[in-house]
This record gives structure tokens, C-alpha cells and sequence, in this order.
């Protein structure tokens, strides 16, 4: 797809999606993917994930994805899990877990093996940061050991955004936020308690999230867009860590964004 100049427009009708570039001089190197609905919205994005990872294989011999939990990614994993790759070069790890049982509908790893270790893509290897320690702190090392035998640079990386603007398990407030949000700091899990949200978790830092070829950044609906557009103003990345991302320069982000 040839790239579209600054603050111009793209519509392709039978995907019924619209493809908008960032105005560089607010983000540089930030593109935005617009699309009228959300079906459309997944089936582009399980495709350009697809075509990341078959081209990992092709010239790397093997690829690495790391995934987000939570409600919006379900139906692109179902896309992405039908796509005829070699799945078995593929290795999956997960931007964050929360602390809970592998099996608990709470856990992002009992999703991401009941919506896209499915059909084709089961034949995956998939890496999970939930270890047999007592809690996210005395997992840590364990967890990020296990991430460091995946290809890295990740291949791709697919994220999202919170109301309070946090991605993977980063959240406003919580202790430790500015460690995790150092770009200088060494790649790495953190254990996160939220102020807010239910459930101690493990979060890829920064760091390790920004050891990546290509992060991908997933949102939905009209109250979504406008965190978004928030995160894009000036302000402290503790405020909205997703800053953090979207204003960082060493990895392409690209934003898909349906109502």
C-alpha cells in the first residue's frame, strides 16, 4: 500500500475503511488507520499482522508477537487464528497478565488461548508471564527470562488504550510507573498494582515494549478516540502513559481506530 502524504485521505469502499496520516508535525512517525466499522477495522489489522509475521518467517525464519487482553482484540484474534501461516515458527507472549489462575476468565493468557490459539495459529508457541511465584514481584525475573528466548526485536507489538489513557498494565498512579515508563531503563517485567483497578498484574516495561519492529495500538468507539486525542496533547506520560508510546521515536505506531 503506497504511503499517503500528510493530512490527506484514502477511502476504500469495500473495506469500508479510511485511512487518515497523523499531521507530522504534532507526532512524528504516527499513522492513523480510520475505518467505518469495527469488522472492518479487525480484518485490516489481523491482515497486517499476518503479513508482519509471514514476512518474519520468510526472512528470519521464525516471528514474535506480543498481545493485550481485554474485550477489544477477540474478534481480530479470531481473523488473525484462521490466517494459514506457519504458525509453528511463531512464537506469543503477552504485554501484561494479571495475577490470577491461567484458567480464570481474568487471565489475558485463558483469552489469547481461547480466541487465537485456535485452528491454525494453535500450532504457535506461546509464552506466558503468570509463573508459579507467590506474586507479580517474586515473578518477575522469571517471567521476563522466559520473554528473553523469544526473537526480539518483536516483530509486532498489539496494544491498547485505557479510559485512564494506560496500556499493557501501566496505569496512572501506581507505584513504580516512572521506572517502568524509562526508555533507559533495561527491558524488563514489573510487577503494577493499579490505584484503581482490581488485581495485582505484570506488565512488560517500556523498554522491553519498544524492543519492537512495529507496535500497533487497537481502539474502539467515540469515548476511546477521545482519550486518545488527549494523549496526543502535551502533558506528563504519568498523567497518560500511553504518551509514553505515541511520543516516543524508535518504533513506527500505527492506530486503528472503529466507532
Amino acid at each position: 500500500m503506497a504511503e499517503i502524504p500528510p493530512q490527506s485521505t484514502r477511502h476504500f469502499k469495500g473495506a469500508g475503511e479510511i485511512i487518515v496520516n497523523l499531521d507530522l508535525d504534532r507526532v512524528s512517525g504516527l499513522r492513523e488507520w480510520r475505518f467505518e466499522n469495527a469488522g472492518a477495522q479487525a480484518s485490516t489489522l489481523a491482515r497486517a499482522v499476518a503479513d508482519a509475521l509471514a514476512d518474519a518467517v520468510r526472512t528470519r525464519a521464525q516471528g514474535s508477537l506480543v498481545v493485550s487482553g481485554g474485550r477489544t482484540p477477540a474478534a481480530m484474534f479470531a481473523q488473525l487464528a484462521a490466517t494459514p501461516l506457519d504458525w509453528s515458527r511463531i512464537q506469543i507472549t503477552l504485554a501484561d497478565e494479571r495475577w490470577v489462575d491461567v484458567a480464570s476468565d481474568s487471565s489475558n493468557e485463558h483469552l489469547v488461548r481461547t480466541t487465537l490459539l485456535r485452528g491454525p495459529a494453535e500450532a504457535a508457541v506461546f509464552i506466558g508471564l503468570k509463573t508459579s511465584a507467590p506474586d507479580a514481584q517474586a515473578g518477575e525475573a522469571e517471567a521476563w527470562q522466559r520473554c528473553t528466548a523469544m526473537p526480539q526485536p518483536f516483530d509486532q507489538v498489539l496494544l491498547g488504550i485505557g479510559d485512564d489513557g494506560h496500556f499493557a498494565s501501566l496505569f496512572p498512579g501506581a507505584k513504580g510507573l516512572a521506572e517502568a515508563l524509562d526508555e533507559r531503563a533495561e527491558p524488563a517485567c514489573v510487577a503494577i498494582t493499579p490505584l484503581d483497578a482490581p488485581l495485582p498484574r505484570i506488565s512488560l516495561n517500556l523498554a522491553a515494549l519498544l524492543r519492537a519492529r512495529s507496535i500497533r495500538i487497537q481502539i474502539c468507539g467515540a469515548a476511546k478516540w477521545e482519550v486518545y486525542q488527549r494523549a496526543l496533547e502535551p502533558g506528563p506520560f504519568a498523567e497518560m502513559p500511553i504518551r509514553a508510546i505515541l511520543r516516543q521515536q524508535k518504533v513506527p505506531v500505527d492506530v486503528y481506530w472503529s466507532p
